[in-house]
């Protein structure tokens, strides 16, 4: 039951539609009662031969005005009940799904995306259920038995209905011995459906990689292994619930046996009427109901407990990345003025920055370059805030970034990563992405920008072409170029291009280059790339190794230097003449 009290902040604030639909639930308990009894003073009356057709038409009116009577209970219970129910999955749907977007990337490492969807949908499903048929079949259980007991005792006989009720106790004694494993079977039971979605959401999203390398048997036989993993731990949770309903099959026929037996005697020594004893079994009958909903209440309440540990676990998980409530509200403008003299990954030891010092002036670009994992997109990280946790400050127009509210920071910057991600819809909704509104005209325009527009315009559906999910449907290039369009309709005061460029040729590299180079001449811009040649026109280069900034400088002074910058550019140009000649 310690579900109920877990959610009892839902309950306090909808309690006056839960008390309608008790109201009807107790409604139809108490119209519930007349018809067992009408039988047995019709069974009575045909037994005497006092029947007549003026007393069988008015029972088969009150049977009839009860039936109407339980319709419109039903109908106000399951109303309230139900819709409340639903209420409480959007709630914490919508809850969940907003702790999502505010949390920092360190939560997404964490939890794989297979998890996160998982609580998202059978865990809320199953806290849903104990608003709806758990409030249901706990008040249904108590209302339905407690009124059906005291028209036992009131109308027929208290003698008959204590002996029925005796085998009564051995449910609460069985559902206490079964509850902690229940419990903790059904959490296995969730980990494991989580574990199940996470592989096949894997899978599904790396299927052309496992087609490439041509492992489709090899990953069916993993999912099938996860797959049988799950089974057998839900059949253990099945095995556990499958002992309920036979123990209240057994109770259930213990009490009719007493029934028949003491029932009888009670008919043959005078006590009851035959009709009494037909009242009797009717209302016996009544109480299968609330047995089994005990089982079915217990099973509905060990899964809704096991989720919502599981989703509160998740929402209790804070983001490092604190918005000021405080914070400076206008949009971020002017230089940067990057000071980091250290900064680690969480769970990690290891220093992944050091001395990152460097001026951007406003109008300028900053070119990095370096090694893979040498560290540049972490540099570029710290700029986004998706990690607070270093030493020193990074200023954007004199302000500290930390200390600029996140909805005036994060407009500013148009960041465009090398993996660019994309939505299932056409090309033009997913470029004017960050700007909805934006007009068909300045759609065009960003596309001509990011050397896309005459693709574009080749395609048989044009700016409504589906990209497909994750933009399938397009090259490589092509979804750099889109990803480009999208970050430059918005204008940003600091353009951020991570390995942006790295999917398309050289002469559309160079195209792009130019057309920022002429668009962005007040606004301020940061290239990290592997081929040198995206940043050989930078105003400043800043060379990359182990964390550290090595060498600095425009091109033409690290081609003097003869560096690392140097010997990489001279390869970078023979690689480009054999291939150019290979040609």
């Amino acid at each position: 039951m310690s579900i109920f009290v877990k959610l009892g902040w839902y309950f306090k604030q909808e309690w006056k539609i839960y008390l309608v639909g008790l109201f009807g639930l107790l409604l139809t308990a108490l119209v519930g009662i007349v018809p067992p009894r009408i039988i047995g003073v019709l069974v009575d009356a045909i037994h005497n031969g006092k029947l007549s057709g003026k007393s069988l038409a008015i029972l088969l009116g009150v049977l009839t005005v009860a039936a109407v009577a339980q319709y419109g209970a039903r109908f106000m219970w399951r109303t309230a009940i139900w819709g409340e129910a639903a209420k409480l999955e959007r709630v914490l749907r919508n809850r969940l799904f907003r702790h999502y977007t505010e949390m920092d990337l360190a939560f997404f490492q964490k939890y794989r995306t297979g998890d996160l969807m998982a609580h998202a949908t059978n865990d809320l499903s199953a806290i849903q259920r104990v608003a709806g048929g758990g409030i249901l079949q706990f008040a249904d259980s108590m209302i339905t038995g407690g009124t059906t007991l005291i028209a036992m005792v009131t109308l027929i006989d208290w003698r008959l209905t204590l002996i029925a009720i005796i085998p009564f106790p051995l449910l609460a004694v069985m559902a206490r011995y079964l509850g902690t494993k229940i419990h903790i079977a059904f959490r296995d039971s969730q980990a494991a459906f989580s574990r199940l979605n996470n592989k096949a959401e894997e899978s599904i999203t790396g299927i052309k990689v496992i087609k490439g390398l041509g492992q489709q048997k090899e990953d069916i036989d993993d999912f099938n292994d996860q797959v049988a993993t799950t089974i057998n731990i839900n059949r253990r949770v099945n095995r556990l619930d499958s002992l309920f309903d036979p123990m209240t099959t057994m109770i259930i026929a213990l009490s009719y046996v007493v029934t028949i037996v003491y029932g009888g005697y009670l008919v043959t020594s005078g006590a009851i009427t035959i009709g009494s004893l037909v009242s009797f079994v009717s209302y016996l009958a009544m109480m299968v109901w609330p047995m089994f909903a005990v089982g079915m209440l217990f099973n509905i309440l060990e899964r809704g407990n096991a989720s919502y540990d599981r989703v509160m676990d998740l929402l209790k998980q804070k983001s490092d990345i604190i918005d000021d409530p405080n914070g400076v509200t206008a949009s971020p403008k002017g230089p940067i003025d990057y000071q980091v003299q250290s900064f680690a990954y969480p769970d990690d030891n290891r220093l992944a920055l050091q001395n990152i010092n460097f001026k951007v002036p406003a109008g300028h670009t900053v070119g990095l370059v370096g090694k893979v994992g040498s560290g540049k997109s972490t540099i570029l990280r710290l700029i986004l805030r998706q990690f607070d946790q270093y030493t020193g400050a990074i200023k954007f127009g004199g302000v500290d970034i930390k200390h600029y509210k996140l909805d005036a920071l994060i407009p500013a910057i148009g960041y465009v990563p090398q993996d660019t991600f994309l939505f299932s819809d056409t090309i033009r909704e997913n470029i004017r992405f960050a700007r909805p509104e934006a007009s068909q005209e300045a759609v065009e325009v960003a596309a001509q920008k990011s050397d896309l527009y005459n693709q574009i315009k080749g395609l048989p559906a044009g700016y409504d072409t589906a990209v497909g999910e994750e933009g399938i449907s397009l090259s490589g290039g092509q979804r750099q170029r889109l990803a480009i369009a999208r970050a430059l309709l918005i204008n940003p005061e600091l353009l951020i291009l991570d390995d942006a460029l790295s999917a398309v040729d050289a002469e559309t590299e160079t195209q792009i280059l130019q057309n920022l180079h002429e668009e962005r001449k007040d606004k301020t811009t940061i290239i990290a790339a592997h081929r040198l040649s995206s940043v050989m026109n930078a105003d400043e280069i800043l060379v990359i190794d182990n964390g550290q900034i090595v060498e600095r400088g425009t091109h033409d002074e690290l081609m003097v230097k003869g560096g690392w910058y140097k010997e990489m550019f001279e390869r970078q140009e023979l690689e480009t003449k054999v291939k150019g000649g290979a040609n």
